[in-house]
């Protein structure tokens, strides 16, 4: 299921806002939300507890709890339920290494290739970590960066959520991956 809106029926169930809408919302992204929440468990450590459809579950409630958001389009909505899903595993995350006491974190091993965001057995701490730094340096960068990864858009989609060129945005992408990369090389 393409991120476009092309019949415009999500849209107008967002802009409407009412719970009958939001609740009719659901069938309408449900394989587009578990098809992300599936690529998000991939990268996760094998013996992750948290399966697609409860990560899916867990973020459409607290998406249609969300009183202050003015959705304006579907891609908005999966920019937002993508942020929420990377603070549900990046909770899961933090529940899971306090059980263990904060040990045996695992170094996160990244090759300068462009797709090394695909790699299994990511460290959702340290991209957390990595992420809020970036924010601090440049808060754009890491929206992208959540966009692109969390969110599961493609750079004309970013572009279009935040309001700038597509140019700027690849151009974006691509220093915020390098500087993740380093980043991420030293923890």
């Amino acid at each position: 299921m393409p991120i476009v809106d092309e019949k415009g029926e999500l849209t107008k169930l967002l802009l409407k806002g009412d719970r009958d809408s939001l609740d009719a919302i659901f069938p309408l992204v449900y394989d587009e939300l578990r098809r992300l929440a599936a690529s998000y468990l991939r990268r996760e450590r094998s013996d992750h507890t948290l399966q697609p459809t409860a990560l899916v579950n867990e973020a459409y409630l607290k998406l249609i709890d969300q009183r202050e958001v003015d959705w304006q389009n579907r891609a908005q909505f999966f920019g937002i339920a993508a942020q929420m899903m990377r603070r549900i595993l990046l909770k899961h995350a933090e529940k899971h290494n306090a059980d263990k006491r904060g040990g045996n974190l695992q170094k996160i091993e990244l090759d300068e290739a462009v797709g090394f965001f695909e790699k299994q057995n990511l460290d959702i701490l340290a991209l957390d970590i990595a992420l809020k730094n970036l924010a601090k340096l440049d808060e754009r960068q890491a929206n992208i960066v959540e966009l692109r990864f969390f969110g599961g858009l493609k750079n004309e989609e970013v572009a279009s959520v935040i309001g700038i060129s597509l140019a700027t945005v690849k151009r974006e992408w691509t220093i915020a991956k390098a500087w993740l990369l380093r980043e991420l090389s030293q923890s």
